[in-house]
């Protein structure tokens, strides 16, 4: 599975963004999905990840904030931030599990396949 993540940019504190990862190669129908971000001098921390049945599970950094989503017919996930803070400046990554073990989705070992990251700068 291939990943493409896209959407990230520029947004002042309180705004909003969308970020999409488009797969190819295989369907993800049968993947777990994820979105991790890594901040500079930082480890890449978890930030949300929904199964195949569609439940979705949040860092409580993000809970209430940011919405997963994922679209099948369009191969694709989203991630839907709002209520953007500079501490969530990153890049992001979005990333395919094989497995079915959902307390495990927040592991960033846990996953298969990984995208290239796209970049988020909230400014204060």
């Amino acid at each position: 599975v291939q990943l493409q993540a896209s959407g990230g940019g520029l947004v002042q504190a309180g705004g909003s963004l969308r970020l999409s990862c488009v797969a190819s190669g295989r369907t993800i129908n049968t993947y777990s999905m994820g979105w991790f971000r890594q901040a500079p001098g930082k480890e890449r921390e978890f930030v949300a990840a929904i199964s195949r049945s569609h439940s979705s599970f949040y860092a409580d950094s993000v809970k209430g904030r940011f919405t997963i989503s994922r679209d099948n017919a369009k191969n694709t996930v989203y991630l839907q931030m709002n209520s953007l803070k500079p501490e969530d400046t990153a890049v992001y990554y979005c990333a395919a599990d094989r497995n079915v073990i959902l307390s495990a989705l927040p592991r960033a070992d846990e996953y298969d396949y990984w995208g290239q990251g796209t970049q988020v700068t909230v400014s204060s």
